[in-house]
């Protein structure tokens, strides 16, 4: 007969015995852990100023800008004005050849002079019935000629002097002395920089909350701590078919730095808050069409706020109602959160200002 091995029966017994406990163990009623605190960071909420702006981003330019052109085929004898010269309307910019002009002006005067004594001569005749109404007429005539004769000759010698159709500052110059210009060709360019302007487009919906007389700012992207006021001058009266935009012109007071030309973010400031309620935008959540924030409660626990923006800025919103000065709330760590969700604050914790 076969008999079972005492030490395997007692390794049996222990394993039956074990299993035995461990099911007692597993099959009763487990302890409730709390659940672990979720790792947040809170900002509190501070009062302070605010401006809501529309961006854009646009050339500089001079409303004020012309090119100067010859009106006339002569050779260039004297420069008169250099680039970066601030000129006046009117003044020289440069001499062109002149000798057969003044010649010209000389004759007509002369010959004017001529006649006006023979017009005088006549009509002293034509008083006296000495001459008939058809000699007095022919008289009245070439001396109108003669007149006119000398206003053209002055004309012509005025084109030797190319003088600023504008005050401004000569940007460009295009000849040389001893060059021979043709008429129409190229001479200067001169801007005016006092009528600098950004012109932007703005979408048709946001037309109402701008108007003439509204601060905006022009900050040049490669210098971004760098900025420059500006007012709205002008607002377009129509809308582009197109684009559904409107022409705004932000009128620029020339500071040194500003060029024609120059890339600049225009901010366009629709509105201002001098004592708001700032909440910071990184504690706002999106829920389906409606926007919420998780404020601290003072058991540590976190409830849901709706909220409705009314301004904001690049990192805050104002928002309508539900929120009070001093308030915390999370701006790191709201996923997953729930009303009531228990929270340990961790890193920075500032205010929203």
């Amino acid at each position: 007969m076969y008999r079972f091995p005492i030490s395997m029966l007692l390794v049996a017994v222990l394993a039956t015995s074990g299993c035995s406990s461990r099911g007692k163990a597993d099959g009763g009623e487990k302890e409730e852990k709390p659940a672990d605190a979720v790792p947040v960071e809170v900002a509190t909420l501070a009062r302070g100023p605010i401006e809501q702006v529309l961006r854009y981003s646009t050339h500089l330019e001079a409303e004020r800008a012309v090119e100067v052109r010859s009106e006339a085929a002569r050779k260039v004898v004297a420069l008169l004005a250099e680039e970066g010269d601030r000129v006046g309307r009117g003044q020289p910019l440069l001499r062109l050849e002149d000798e057969q002009q003044k010649t010209a002006v000389a004759r007509a005067q002369s010959q004017l002079e001529q006649a006006r004594r023979e017009h005088e001569r006549k009509a002293s005749l034509f008083g006296q019935r000495m001459l008939s109404e058809q000699e007095m007429t022919a008289a009245r005539h070439d001396l109108d000629q003669r007149e006119l004769a000398l206003a053209d000759a002055e004309r012509e010698l005025s084109y030797t002097v190319v003088r600023a159709p504008i005050a401004g500052t000569v940007t460009a110059r295009l000849v040389k002395i001893g060059d021979t210009v043709s008429p129409n060709q190229r001479l200067f360019d001169l801007v005016d920089f006092d009528s600098l302007v950004a012109l932007v487009y703005v979408p048709e919906k946001e037309l109402p909350r701008v108007a003439v007389g509204q601060q905006a700012r022009l900050v040049p992207p490669a210098a971004p701590d760098q900025s420059f006021a500006g007012t709205i001058d002008r607002v377009a009266p129509v809308v582009d078919p197109k684009s559904g935009t409107v022409k705004v012109t932000v009128e620029v007071p020339f500071a040194r730095g500003l060029r024609p030309g120059m890339f600049l973010e225009v901010e366009l400031v629709t509105a201002v808050e001098a004592d708001a309620l700032l909440v910071p935008k990184r504690a706002l959540v999106p829920d389906g069409t409606q926007l919420a924030l998780w404020r601290l409660a003072g058991d540590d626990t976190v409830e849901r706020v709706w909220v409705e923006p009314l301004l904001e800025d690049r990192e805050r919103v104002t928002v309508a109602n539900g929120l009070a000065e001093g308030d915390r709330v999370v701006v790191a760590g709201q996923a997953g959160l729930k009303p009531g969700a228990k929270v340990q604050l961790v890193g920075a914790s500032g205010d929203a200002v």
